[in-house]
Formats: structure tokens, C-alpha cells, sequence
């Protein structure tokens, strides 16, 4: 009798695929026809901008931009199609005609959605891939500029500093991270304890709504333009610029890496660190990487800390201040190395023996870690004790040689503690230490072994739950992670349902995102697996 269950059950599933499939192909036609009549008079420069799997460079488009090859395996679901606008007219027939045929929508800039979450779904779906839209256009003489959605961080900063060398925007390190995702989400980086988040300078955008109105800050009102810098990507239209408040960067910085390992008292520095690096000057961007190394005197593997600062002046101010607040580090003039921003920029990405051309690279060539990842975040309000790190050291030697462990300590403070939980949907300011990034990595030929990588990290991130920010464990929406919480794949999501997750990415901001989402789209039009749900009962 099971056997037969199951074989029914088999068949059922065989045909609803079926069906599925011929479904999908005549709302594949359909939709074609849509985009076509949309605009008859651009009907041929349309055709230019979609992509099916019968296209030979669909494949290659797909690929282009995804940063985590746990998402581009043969079981990942792909698009029913690829459209890459030219202008805005093709993302409002896209939107248009997904409506109407039943498609949901994924928008990419940068592909690094640590979820997949801008490229993949698990119903029928299009990918908007903004990489045609991705100009810069900057105003040295206001101190602004305009910047189209599919840009990365890499072009805005390399744009920028060939128009003037001491200016520059608050964005993330990494050169391939798209600048429209990065903002949708804050965006922290290497000048944010000076001049704050990447969303915190945002002074106007243009977006294509649900209804595919264009709409700008004026005519979307204060509530959307608040909820769009911050809130997350994909839940309340599609942004296809910014313009943002350009920043005063000197003309030498002063740069600054040593290691310690446990012999070394890694332990030890690491917890001085927690106490010193959120009080440092604004002008001082302080991280610790946490990794792991072979010791030299044995062989065996050691916990290796390495502290990480820029500096936004010269060499013998940074050193003098270092040698006041952090003295324990036992620093020396070698290790404090003078260059301009550009520079320090091209350091951080490790490509020092590169020219700035480099920051025009879209692709994963000089990626530092392997191709599949698992990430997840924390944010830190009191000091970890020693104890509590030596606890961390233990996970982390686990690791077998698979895999690669990465984790990364980001000090807050500096104007960070001066803006408003509220003045964005991003809310970890006051009173944050630092941020946690936990990265776990591997090759490809460990694939087959990823549920113990995964698995590891969720063992990590449950130890270090009584270290952390409580009620609620605080996360960052730009290392989004599935496993806080997720949305329905079919029917509606509760408010309380998305509350488990969407608190702790957006704290009590979460309330005000939702009363957004319900005002401009009901109908929950632009979705996924972690965007805000409109709730048409609730008070606002």
C-alpha cells in the first residue's frame, strides 16, 4: 500500500510539473506578446533586451553576477526570462506585463544577495538585471551625483575620484557590491563613522512603482523615500537612481594591518579592541578579521586576528593616536603606510599592485574567498568576555580543510551614535559596539558537503546567542539570512509571521515599513522570501 502511495504520489507531482511547464510556455508567449504592444514604437529595441533559455548568451548573462555558487547549481530554479532595460520604459512594460501574466519579479544590480534572493525564486519569475542602467553622473561643483541603479560601488568610487580626488561616497568596501542593493539596505563601509551610511546620503531617487508611475522624492512623499533608503530591495518598486551627497576625503589617508595569533595574545587584543575601537575618532575606520593559520613553530593550526584601520590623515598623527588609545597592539611607524583614498581602496580589495582601471572590473576574478558561501550577521552591545572568545577560537578550529572560515568585527560608533534609530529603516546605531559578519566558504569539489558547512555555522550563531543583541538578536538586511525567518512561496504572509524576521533587521522601524508597503503596493506585487508584507488590518 506505501509503495503505491508513493507511486501516485510521483505521478501526481509528474503531471502537475507537466502542466506546470505547459503553463509556463504559454504565459512565456503571452508575456512576449505583452512587452511587444507595451510600446509598439519601441517594440524592436525591446527585443534586444530579453533573454530565454533558447538565447545562447543566456546562460552567461545568468552567471554574470552571481557571487555565490550555492545558487547557480542545475537544481537552482532559473527565470523564464532575462530582461536587461536600456531605459525606463522597458522596466515599466516589464512590470506591466509580469502583472499581468502572473510572473514574479527578481531585481539584480550586484548579484551579492547573500540568499540568492535578486536572481532565484521558486515560482515562475523574470530577472530585471539593471547592468545597462549603470551611469554616473557627478556634480563636483554641488558635491552631488546621480547613479543609476546597476552601478557597482567599484565604478561609483572610480567616477567620482577621476572628477575630483577629494571626493568620494560612503559606500562598502567591495568594488563589485551594486550600489542600488547596498543602499536599499544602509550600507556600511570604510568612511561610515565619519559621514554615516551609504542610505544616510541619499537626497533624492527615482523609482518605478508597482503601478509603473515614475516617481521621485516629491511626488513618492517622505514615507517611500524613507522606506526605499534602508528598508531592503525588492518590496516597494524598483529604484533606477539615486542622487547622492558626495563626501570630503583628504589627499593622503593613512593605512594600517597587523596579525596576532593566539600565541601572540590575539585573545587578549581582541577583547581590549571591543572597549577601544567604538570610542577611536571619526576619522578612523577599525576592523578585525578573524581567520585561521598554521603556526609557525609547529605546524598546528592557530586562531590568526588580524586588526585592520584607515585612517583619514597622515601617518604621524594616526600613529601617535594608536599609540594612546591602543598601546597593547604594540604598533610601529613601519606599520602605519601613507597613500591616497583611491589607493586605500584598491588595498582593501586586495589589488595594491593594480591600477584604479581595476575598480571597473565587474567580475569575480579576484574573488578572496571560494565560490559557495554561508553568511549570517550579529551586532554586539556589551563587551564579549575573554572566555566567551576563547569559545569562538574552539568553533573555529573545527573547521576542517574544506572549508575556509572568515569572520569579521566591525566597529561602530563615531556619528553612527549621533543619528536617529529612526531617521531610516536602518536601526543599529546607538549603543552598537560593532557588527559581526560570520562567513563560512568552500570550493566546488566540497559541494557535496555544504550541509556540514551550513550546519557548522548555525552552531556558531547559536553560541554566540548570549553575547550578542537580545529581544531582539539584531541582524543587517544586506547579509540577508534565510534562516532568521522567512515568507510564504504561496498565499499570503501574516504581519506576525514576518515580524520574527523583520524585527530584527529593522527593530521597531519594521511597523513603519509595513504601513509603507500597504499605502503603495496592497497587492504585494513586488515580493520575495524577505521583503515587507502589507498588512490591510493593521493600524498604522
Amino acid at each position: 500500500m506505501k509503495s503505491l502511495h508513493r507511486s501516485l504520489s510521483l505521478l501526481f507531482i509528474v503531471a502537475c510539473s507537466l502542466l506546470w511547464v505547459s503553463a509556463s510556455a504559454n504565459s512565456h508567449d503571452d508575456f512576449f506578446e505583452c512587452l511587444y504592444s507595451y510600446h509598439p514604437k519601441e517594440s524592436s529595441s525591446i527585443t534586444q533586451v530579453i533573454y530565454t533559455e533558447t538565447n545562447s548568451s543566456y546562460s552567461a548573462l545568468l552567471d554574470s553576477s552571481i557571487r555565490n555558487q550555492r545558487f547557480s547549481t542545475p537544481n537552482t530554479p532559473k527565470p523564464l526570462v532575462i530582461i536587461t532595460p536600456l531605459n525606463i520604459s522597458h522596466v515599466q512594460a516589464t512590470i506591466h506585463c509580469s502583472k499581468k501574466h502572473g510572473l514574479e519579479i527578481r531585481t539584480r544590480s550586484g548579484g551579492h544577495d547573500f540568499e540568492g534572493l535578486s536572481y532565484v525564486s521558486h515560482v515562475p519569475f523574470v530577472v530585471i538585471d539593471l547592468v545597462n542602467l549603470r551611469s554616473v553622473d557627478v556634480d563636483v561643483e554641488n558635491e552631488e551625483a546621480w547613479v543609476q541603479l546597476g552601478a557597482t560601488v567599484g565604478e561609483v568610487y572610480y567616477i567620482i575620484n577621476e572628477r575630483s580626488t577629494n571626493l568620494s561616497f560612503p559606500a562598502p568596501v567591495f568594488r563589485t557590491v551594486g550600489i542600488g542593493g547596498s543602499i536599499s539596505g544602509g550600507g556600511d563601509g570604510s568612511l561610515f563613522r565619519k559621514y554615516g551610511l551609504s542610505a544616510d546620503n541619499v537626497i533624492d531617487a527615482q523609482l518605478v512603482d508597482a503601478h509603473g508611475r515614475v516617481l521621485d522624492r516629491r511626488s513618492m512623499g517622505e514615507d517611500l523615500f524613507w522606506a526605499i533608503r534602508g528598508g531592503g530591495g525588492g518590496s516597494f518598486g524598483i529604484v533606477i537612481s539615486w542622487k547622492i551627497k558626495l563626501v570630503h576625503v583628504p589627499s593622503t589617508v593613512t593605512f594600517c594591518s597587523v596579525g596576532r595569533t593566539l600565541e601572540q595574545n590575539a585573545t587578549q587584543l581582541l577583547h581590549r579592541w571591543q572597549y577601544v575601537a567604538p570610542n577611536l575618532p571619526k576619522d578612523v575606520y577599525s576592523v578585525v578579521t578573524i581567520s585561521t593559520t598554521n603556526a609557525s613553530e609547529n605546524g598546528t593550526k592557530t586562531v590568526l586576528a588580524t586588526f585592520i584601520s584607515l585612517f583619514q590623515g597622515g601617518a604621524n598623527e594616526f600613529s601617535l593616536l594608536m599609540q594612546e588609545r591602543f598601546p597593547e597592539l604594540g604598533l610601529v611607524k613601519e606599520d602605519f603606510i601613507e597613500m591616497t583614498w583611491v589607493e586605500s581602496l584598491l588595498l582593501m580589495n586586495g589589488l595594491s599592485n593594480e591600477t584604479s582601471e581595476i575598480l571597473l572590473d565587474r567580475s569575480n576574478r579576484y574573488t578572496i574567498l571560494p565560490p559557495f558561501v554561508k553568511s549570517k550577521s550579529d551586532y554586539v552591545r556589551e563587551p564579549m568576555p575573554e572566555i566567551a572568545l576563547q569559545g569562538l577560537w574552539l568553533h573555529l578550529l573545527e573547521v576542517d580543510e574544506g572549508g575556509i572560515a572568515v569572520q569579521n568585527f566591525f566597529a561602530y560608533g563615531g556619528i553612527m551614535e549621533e543619528i536617529s534609530e529612526t531617521e531610516t529603516p536602518f536601526p543599529h546605531r546607538k549603543g552598537t559596539l560593532y557588527k559581526i559578519s560570520y562567513n563560512i566558504a568552500w570550493q566546488e569539489e566540497e559541494n557535496n558537503n555544504s550541509q556540514r558547512y551550513i550546519s557548522w555555522m548555525r552552531k556558531l550563531y547559536s553560541y554566540m546567542g548570549p553575547f550578542v543583541s537580545k529581544s531582539p538578536r539584531e541582524a543587517y538586511v544586506n547579509y540577508r539570512d534565510i534562516d532568521i525567518g522567512r515568507n510564504n512561496y504561496h498565499g499570503k504572509t501574516s504581519y506576525k509571521q514576518a515580524s520574527i524576521w523583520g524585527r530584527k533587521y529593522f527593530k521597531n522601524n519594521f511597523d513603519r515599513l509595513v504601513y509603507v508597503k500597504t499605502k503603495t503596493d496592497p497587492k504585494n506585487f513586488f515580493k520575495h522570501e524577505q521583503s515587507i508584507p502589507p498588512c490591510l488590518h493593521c493600524t498604522s
